[in-house]
């Protein structure tokens, strides 16, 4: 993922410690390296793992409720329903070759210490509000406990914190100016919905005189640190600005759809080179395939030869190396490059849907999804194996899901 279009047959990866050592022909690998564990797969595609760039992972409970949620969280979300719900959503996102995520939820030390057990990378978003909820009573508390959080995985090899407010019409001014002076000083990113649908737009001008991304200029939150999530209704000028400041944008364009019925301006968003990512949101699939799969189908319009081989490479790099730079890991992880994390998926490209392969990248985006994904690699440890979860314990998992389940549908 390093240079458009560029496909490596008959290569080997080689991995020690969990970091990629080489990359090389296979014939030369042979002969340099003695290997430990060798593993082939002749009719396969090795890409970096894809990158979820924003989730509510815990929500995955929550599939099939139509209802409003507020209620059902105040009364049944807490540390054990948090914990149980990441833990369906890993499963399913190691299924289907997501490596690393990036989570907005309540009770985020759950989050990352259900990441952190499992072997999967993720960024854990510090909620913070100004109104109660099951996480905390004020936004103190919430900065409180976030740091706290913050303090716990310093240095954790696999997790990184970030603030992670609500969105802008849930904080205030003042709350978003510690935010910004905390995470100048820590270093720290910022992952905030914005401009995700129209009334949250309207409250803004209404309150404040202002669009949103206006209102966080202002208060000095657009920097390059900043993760947008959503931008559904960003206008050209909002765009311009997103742009000029350096801010990184997540697309959610299925859940967009959804919640209103309106898709991003991912083509403005390409051509004006924004960092961009692709993000699941939570409650539905938490996997990227057809994320990427719309990315793609939006944008094929906009190549200079009207195909599509060229937006699919392009879909796949947001999925990879773009969600990255999104979460700020890219010198880490994205390409399979010498030096990073052996964070890697394995698709099987040998079945019915991808022959006869022709272009592997867009026979892989078009036609692809998650039942093809054979093999996943956390930093060198293998979580998945000819599609087997090697270490999270799936049924119990499920057993625990299906439990919440009945509580939720009977309300007790």
């Amino acid at each position: 993922m390093t240079m458009r279009g560029r496909v490596l047959e008959n290569h080997t990866l080689v991995v020690r410690d969990g970091r990629i050592l080489d990359l090389l022909p296979s014939a030369d690998a042979a002969e340099r390296y003695a290997a430990t564990v060798a593993i082939e797969r002749p009719a396969h595609l090795l890409m970096p793992g894809m990158i979820n760039t924003h989730t509510h992972a815990a929500m995955s409970l929550f599939r099939g409720i139509e209802s409003p949620l507020a209620a059902l969280e105040q009364r049944f979300v807490g540390p054990e329903f948090v914990r149980d719900g990441v833990l369906g959503a890993i499963a399913e996102m190691l299924s289907s070759g997501v490596t690393c995520f990036g989570d907005r939820y309540y009770h985020p030390d759950q989050c990352a210490r259900a990441a952190g057990e499992q072997g999967v990378r993720a960024v854990i978003g510090l909620p913070v509000a100004d109104a109660i909820s099951p996480w905390a009573k004020s936004a103190p508390d919430y900065l409180t406990e976030g740091l706290r959080v913050r303090d716990d995985y310093a240095g954790h090899p696999l997790i990184s914190t970030v603030f992670a407010p609500h969105a802008p019409d849930q904080v205030s001014d003042a709350t978003f100016a510690r935010i910004a002076t905390l995470a100048d000083e820590l270093d720290a990113g910022i992952v905030i919905d914005l401009h995700a649908s129209a009334d949250e737009i309207a409250r803004s001008v209404a309150a404040h005189g202002v669009r949103p991304i206006e209102r966080l200029r202002r208060i000095g939150l657009l920097t390059p640190a900043l993760n947008a999530v959503q931008m559904t209704h960003a206008t050209a000028a909002d765009i311009e600005l997103a742009q000029r400041t350096g801010i990184a944008v997540s697309l959610g364009s299925s859940s967009s759809l959804r919640s209103e019925r309106q898709l991003p301006p991912v083509g403005a968003f390409a051509a004006s080179g924004i960092r961009l990512g692709l993000g699941t949101g939570g409650g539905g699939r938490q996997d990227l395939w057809g994320e990427m799969q719309l990315l793609a189908l939006m944008t094929s319009h906009l190549q200079p030869s009207g195909g599509s081989g060229e937006s699919a490479w392009d879909a796949l790099a947001t999925a990879t190396r773009g969600g990255a730079a999104v979460l700020g890991l890219d010198g880490d992880v994205g390409t399979l490059e010498p030096g990073k994390w052996a964070d890697l998926c394995c698709v099987d490209l040998g079945g019915p849907a991808t022959q006869p392969l022709i272009d592997p990248v867009t026979q892989l985006v078009f036609c692809g999804g998650r039942d093809l994904v054979n093999d996943v690699w956390v930093a060198g440890r293998q979580l998945l194996s000819d599609g087997e979860l090697t270490r999270l314990d799936w049924p119990g998992v499920a057993a625990r899901a299906n439990a919440w389940a009945m509580r939720l549908k009977s309300g007790g």
